[in-house]
């Protein structure tokens, strides 16, 4: 496993914690990252022109109703880690958030920051701290405890071993884990499976997402999304502006027929959208489309397209009870979705992620062939 390192000389030299005030700042935080693992091979950095809005009051609608700061530490001038810290009015009152760490293997380093973020939350009246949330916990969320031996698909993180000690020597325990499951979709459902779903499927009605209503359905799936997930541990709803922004950022990625949505009786009850693994597209691109990057991007993922994928959302209603439509129903989904998945010629799809605790979707999963395969946690530390 490869690990950033400094030379032994600047390990002697002070820690500065610099706020990110300017342009030419965030564009030094964003590249941090790519600077720390540039000897892991497994290492993906995020493309830096989406980063640059994701991190933007101006482009990211989480803004409207969070507050963020970010920080970079500092050594003899140069950048050897980074931290955010978030208050999200829609989550917890009282509860702050840490993301975006990543740091060089120093406990000076993680101090450093973690004393500067928790800081700036006890300042606004937090109490408590989980993280890392990068930035909401609707987009990555969680460190990476256990799976270091594969990359990292899109919208999840790809950490270093030595973080979750680093993080956990400063007072942080387990909050929850998730887990991130790879799905072969080459492999059938089980036969037993099959059965009954071939005896549930006729009272409900599969339909791929409609492009020529494409803002009508995004609004479905979401209204979906924040019902099935609203009485989960965490849970924040999507606002009307995220909806419109995640419609938006998912348009040219998304495939209608990798994201089907499920009806009974006329009435959308659960879906799943599962993406091409952006990763694998940009690979070997050090987070930068131009000036020829863009179009070896397309080329990619319209023409020779990416061998796996993800599934980052899917819910169904809760209305649907515990009855049997309600373990068919989900199953029906990711059927969709891994049949469409292999007739384009993906291998693999990740579904993530799941609760630990999410008894009956993790057992659903496995059901059907799902390999738990990352792990990733989310930690807390009391601010008083």
């Amino acid at each position: 496993m490869a690990t950033a390192t400094s030379a032994a000389p600047a390990a002697r030299a002070p820690i500065e914690i610099v706020p990110v005030t300017t342009p030419a700042l965030l564009k030094r935080f964003i590249r941090l990252p790519a600077l720390l693992h540039k000897h892991d091979p497994l290492f993906v950095p995020h493309l830096e022109i989406e980063r640059g809005e994701a991190f933007s009051s101006k482009h990211n609608p989480y803004f409207e109703h969070a507050e963020v700061q970010f920080w970079l530490a500092q050594r003899n001038g140069r950048d050897v880690g980074r931290i955010s810290a978030q208050i999200d009015k829609l989550a917890t009152p009282g509860q702050g958030h840490f993301g975006l760490i990543e740091a060089e293997d120093d406990p000076v380093i993680f101090a450093s920051l973690f004393a500067t973020a928790e800081s700036w939350l006890r300042t606004r009246d937090c109490v408590e701290v989980l993280g890392p949330f990068n930035l909401s916990i609707n987009e990555e969320t969680g460190l990476l405890v256990k799976g270091f031996d594969t990359p990292p698909m899109v919208m999840m993180s790809h950490d270093f071993a030595y973080v979750a000690p680093r993080i956990e020597a400063l007072g942080y325990t387990k909050a929850r884990d998730l887990i991130a499951y790879l799905y072969d979709v080459e492999k059938p459902l089980p036969r037993a499976l099959q059965r009954m779903v071939d005896r549930e499927q006729s009272q409900i009605r599969l339909r791929t997402l409609d492009m020529k209503r494409y803002r009508e359905d995004i609004q479905t799936v979401t209204q979906i999304f924040n019902d099935a997930w609203s009485g989960n541990w965490g849970f924040v709803p999507y606002t009307p502006a995220e909806i419109d922004h995640l419609g938006t950022a998912l348009k040219m990625l998304i495939d209608p027929e990798l994201a089907p949505i499920a009806e009974i009786d006329g009435k959308p009850v659960a879906f799943g959208i599962a993406l091409p693994n952006l990763n694998e597209a940009t690979r070997g691109m050090g987070g930068k489309l131009l000036p020829f990057n863009w179009a070896k991007l397309l080329w990619r993922l319209k023409v020779s397209g990416v061998k796996s994928g993800r599934v980052p959302l899917m819910g169904v209603r809760r209305d649907l009870g515990a009855g049997l439509a309600s373990a068919v129903v989900p199953i029906l989904v990711i059927e969709a979705m891994r049949k469409r998945a292999q007739a384009i010629g993906m291998k693999q799809v990740e579904l993530s992620w799941i609760l630990e605790d999410n008894k009956a979707m993790r057992s659903m999963i496995e059901s059907i062939g799902g390999d738990p395969y990352k792990t990733y946690r989310v930690y807390r530390k009391a601010l008083v």
